[in-house]
């Protein structure tokens, strides 16, 4: 009796109920169990290519990671997939240098020794094929070679006619000397670099007397001196504002243009007035110039007063500095003065130094008197001339006489492969250019020429110059945050696609001591003229070409939007781009790269073919926006 009524409780709907309810649960358990560990996949809908009635998704078959500020995490091997790249290298932006020292306290007083282990692989020069794209890849790219021993300072517009000539690209990836160790940090890198990161002895040889630079065991160092101040560069700093007090260095004058810098001592030490220099100098018997400058941590770019104009625009720079700079400024007619003009703001300063050839002066006397040029004041062997302010000098001067103003529809801010002009740029009548915000108000302060941009813009232009400025702030704060951007200890900085230089503006608001080459591509709008009106430094540039730096210049490369815009304009391989940026890139450096997605996959299969230990990540709009952030780091590769 018992056990039928017992039979008679199963029967009963409720407890049928019960148990359909238990078997639904443990399946749907066990089907969410399944298709989680297949990841977080997206599935995004469009249309097909013609001929196809189903859309598949490029992601189909890929996975991409939300980042998480890890704890720790270890960088990207060549043969990881990209279903599951790993987190950023946060391991190393915790490392904590220092010593203990006998009280059990950290102390930084020590020696920086050999490159990091963990920046360093062997690399060999196999003919192996990287498979870090994964299965869902689109190509295959061939790990590339490490180039011969000779190339180590390799600058391919300069050493290679084949280069110049578009007919040879660089295919292989620049070694470093032997002994490469990180460079010493600013400041102390203003005073001493590694001889074994720039190898030469030559300057020191040369200028040795002259309190240029001396070599101290493991160690080149800078006193500060310089031919035509000897006693150092502080002291001649110190001079010329004595001369012209209205110079003003950090308030009127920021950007600063040093032609012919030598070690780049006269820049070094402007940069403690808040003012930014640029050193350049030619790659001539002292081809190392402007290598010992980088390495210091100085601005600078190879380049020389020639037949084309140089890539800056006009009213860039408030003083043009020239000491024994080897320039004969007043032959054929004054045409690289001229050139020297465009490029000064008006109302700028040109301080000339150059005892030596004092028996020049007055030939550049009269040069400068038919420029419209005032000598404010000459003591000693330097001499420093005023731009005017405006065009009422040069339209009462007498009828002929040279050199004439130039055409009113000239455009002085074209620059990339434009020849030198033999007349005198007019000064626009609106005054845009001259009349400048004082430093640092500028940074932030939307200047006249952003309204002569030609640009497409659906909205006020300020309006555009205030939204990229809190843009990149805030892009700037998540990397500080997330990816501890504070601890890399940042130096040479080069923006690849820089805009209106919201990136560098928003490195000096968050207290980077960093400097940042603002690069404007030749594929978008001229935004040089509001760069240098902010007071930042920049360059126009093609990316298909090679830059105008040595090896080995930049600790972090930025590029935000620019292989996107380059694809479309099929002139040339990513691949192209990406192994200058290995050039140029220290090892121990890194690369930010942030672009739509459907250019990720290609680019990070580039990175892995080039050594770069790359991560791929969601911006923080999210996994399902259209843009991703490339992560690299670039290790020193050994043979």
């Amino acid at each position: 009796m018992k056990a039928s009524a017992g039979l008679d409780l199963f029967k009963t709907p409720l407890v049928l109920k019960i148990a359909g309810f238990t078997l639904i649960t443990l399946t749907f358990f066990y089907l969410g169990k399944h298709w989680s560990s297949n990841g977080d996949q997206q599935v995004l809908f469009f249309s097909s290519s013609p001929g196809t009635s189903v859309g598949v998704s490029p992601n189909y078959g890929k996975s991409f990671n939300v980042p998480v500020p890890p704890a720790s995490t270890s960088p990207a091997s060549d043969s990881a997939a990209v279903e599951q790249p790993p987190p950023p290298p946060a391991k190393e932006l915790d490392r904590t240098f220092g010593i203990i020292d006998g009280d059990g306290k950290m102390s930084d007083d020590f020696e920086v020794g050999e490159v990091d282990p963990e920046v360093v692989e062997n690399w060999g020069n196999e003919t192996e094929i990287d498979s870090g794209a994964g299965e869902g890849s689109r190509a295959k790219v061939k790990r590339f070679e490490l180039c011969p021993e000779s190339m180590r300072e390799y600058i391919p517009c300069l050493d290679n006619v084949e280069a110049i000539k578009k007919e040879k690209e660089l295919n292989c990836l620049v070694p470093p000397p032997k002994g490469y160790r990180q460079p010493l940090p600013w400041p102390r890198s203003r005073d001493e670099v590694w001889f074994s990161n720039v190898p030469h002895t030559r300057l020191v040889d040369d200028k040795g007397g002259q309190n240029w630079i001396t070599k101290a065991k493991d160690k080149f160092r800078f006193p500060g001196g310089g031919t035509q101040f000897i006693h150092g560069a502080d002291q001649y700093l110190d001079q010329i504002s004595k001369m012209v007090p209205d110079i003003a260095f950090g308030n009127y004058t920021r950007v600063v243009l040093d032609v012919g810098c030598g070690v780049a001592s006269f820049g070094a030490y402007l940069l403690s007035r808040d003012v930014v220099p640029l050193s350049i100098a030619p790659k001539d018997v002292h081809e190392n110039q402007i290598q010992f400058a980088l390495e210091r941590g100085v601005p600078a770019m190879v380049a020389a007063f020639a037949t084309h104009r140089l890539l800056y625009p006009s009213q860039a720079f408030e003083i043009i500095h020239c000491s024994r700079c080897r320039i004969n400024w007043t032959r054929d007619d004054g045409i690289l003065l001229l050139e020297v003009n465009r490029m000064m703001r008006a109302g700028g300063y040109f301080a000339w130094a150059a005892q030596p050839v004092y028996n020049l002066f007055a030939e550049m006397l009269n040069l400068t008197t038919r420029l419209c040029w005032e000598l404010v004041k000459k003591e000693g062997y330097i001499a420093i001339w005023q731009k005017p302010k405006n065009n009422n000098c040069y339209l009462s001067r007498d009828e002929g006489v040279s050199p004439p103003l130039c055409d009113q529809d000239d455009d002085p801010d074209k620059v990339w492969y434009a020849d030198l002009k033999p007349c005198i740029t007019r000064i626009p009548e609106n005054g845009y250019g001259a009349n400048v915000t004082a430093w640092p108000a500028r940074l932030h302060t939307p200047p006249d020429r952003l309204q002569s941009i030609q640009m497409d813009a659906y909205i006020s232009r300020k309006e555009l110059f205030k939204a990229e400025s809190k843009y990149w702030s805030e892009i700037i704060s998540g990397y500080v945050r997330a990816w501890h951007w504070k601890q890399l200890k940042l130096r040479n900085v080069l923006d690849m696609k820089a805009g209106f230089g919201g990136f560098a503006a928003a490195l000096i608001d968050h207290g980077f001591n960093s400097w940042v080459m603002n690069v404007v591509p030749v594929s978008g709008p001229n935004t040089l003229p509001v760069i240098y009106d902010r007071g930042l430094l920049g360059v126009m540039h093609d990316w298909c070409e090679p830059f105008d730096t040595y090896p080995r210049t930049y600790d972090l490369l930025h590029a935000s939007g620019l292989f996107s815009v380059e694809r479309k304009s099929v002139r040339c391989n990513m691949s192209t781009i990406m192994l200058e940026m290995d050039r140029i890139l220290r090892p121990g450096g890194r690369a930010y790269i942030r672009d739509t997605l459907d250019v990720m996959e290609e680019l990070q299969e580039i990175a892995n073919a080039m050594g770069w230990h790359s991560a791929l990540h969601d911006t923080s709009e999210g996994p399902h926006a259209s843009y991703r952030i490339l992560v690299c780091d670039k290790r020193l590769l050994r043979s």
